[in-house]
């Protein structure tokens, strides 16, 4: 059916007709139908928002709208939901009062009279978004198709969740929204204001880590240009996983997390035992909570990051081809980086040795990047947000 969904006209037709019928249908008001990434996982700020419901709102009725290949991952745990584009689903969608979403859902799905959008998003921008891109770069795409249907979305947003007045004023601008911002720090942070212990001694214990070992996460972003097909992008490392064993293996493992949209599958089997494949772990948040070091390049996951006090490295290998061709920053990532920008492996390594003796908090540039970013990271931004929503 998903193949068919994709490719047939006339059954996106039929489908939208369908849910347009469904949707005319009185509305079911204590229901809330979450999704994150395309359906495809449980996590991100509606995994947050969910969460928080589930305890402080047990008089509604929460469900996941999920991708069929990604049951196991819901049954595992134990969350409730329907399988998309099932006739359940049809039957159930269009009639909830509440959608939580962190991404964009397909332009087919007309948002019905009366339902309320909640677009969480999922991530502080570096890297220009919607109508900011001048030029697109993905596959299967034409710049004005992609910005028209983002316009399209954003128009049946009742409210878009913001972490920081930084990103409120571009989210606005780039996805052409004047509706309400619920500008409230990211759901999915409240966690990382009280680092846990537990978590860090679960996640060991899950992966198989010995406990004196130190955590080193990698966690890039995709290229734009580097891709197999539509939706499915390449990526290379640009550092020798065998010298970084030599270099660091005694005392640190490397947990390697891909973006959801980068398709290769790593063979980490000849560093068993220090190099982790960490890509499909269900929640990053533990990941960030039990990492004492975080290696990126132009992933927003260093805002999130740096709520914690640890020391990040941007490993920009292709800074200038990614700014200046690609898609272009927002902030002076050289000026503004809250730790050291490198290009070369020698130059990474080099940096990860000299932060491992220092305290990230007496860095004047740390500090001043805390401020604007992460000051409403306070643990309660779940409970702002379903009071907005709500009320």
């Amino acid at each position: 059916m998903l193949k068919g969904l994709k490719n047939s006209k006339f059954l996106l037709k039929v489908f939208r007709s369908i849910f347009v019928v469904m949707g005319r249908m009185p509305k079911k008001k204590k229901l809330v139908m979450f999704e994150s990434f395309h359906a495809k996982q449980y996590s991100d700020n509606p995994r947050a928002i969910y969460e928080y419901m589930k305890e402080q709102h047990k008089d509604y009725q929460l469900l996941w709208s999920i991708d069929k290949r990604s049951m196991k991952l819901f049954d595992d745990f134990q969350v409730p939901y329907i399988t998309r584009f099932s006739l359940q689903w049809f039957l159930t969608f269009p009639r909830a009062k509440y959608w939580v979403n962190n991404v964009r859902l397909p332009g087919w799905m007309p948002k019905p009279e009366g339902t309320v959008y909640v677009q969480t998003w999922h991530g502080t921008p570096l890297k220009k978004l919607g109508l900011d891109i001048e030029q697109i770069h993905m596959p299967g795409t034409k710049t004005d198709t992609y910005k028209r249907n983002f316009i399209n979305e954003s128009r049946n947003w009742d409210y878009l969740i913001s972490p920081n007045a930084y990103s409120t004023e571009i989210f606005k601008r780039a996805f052409h929204y004047d509706g309400k911002v619920i500008e409230s720090g990211y759901p999915r942070n409240d966690v990382l204001s009280i680092p846990s212990e537990d978590v860090v001694k679960g996640l060991k214990k899950k992966l198989g880590i010995p406990e004196e070992k130190k955590i080193m996460l990698y966690a890039p972003t995709w290229r734009d240009n580097e891709f197999h097909q539509k939706g499915k992008y390449k990526f290379n490392f640009k550092f020798d996983l065998e010298n970084w064993k030599r270099e660091f293996g005694s005392e640190w493992v490397l947990l390697s997390r891909m973006h959801y949209l980068i398709a290769e599958n790593f063979d980490f089997s000849a560093h068993e035992g220090t190099v982790y494949d960490v890509s499909s772990y269900p929640d990053i948040r533990e990941l960030y909570l039990s990492a004492d070091l975080l290696i990126t390049d132009y992933s927003s996951v260093f805002f999130d990051f740096a709520i914690l006090n640890r020391p990040i490295v941007f490993f920009m290998y292709d800074l200038e081809t990614y700014r200046d061709e690609l898609r272009g920053f927002y902030m002076n990532i050289q000026e503004d980086a809250p730790g050291p920008i490198v290009q070369t492996e020698e130059e990474l390594f080099q940096a990860i040795n000299e932060l491992e003796q220092t305290n990230v908090q007496s860095n004047p540039t740390f500090k001043s990047f805390k401020t604007k970013f992460t000051s409403l990271e306070d643990g309660h931004a779940t409970k702002r947000v379903v009071q907005a929503f709500l009320k």
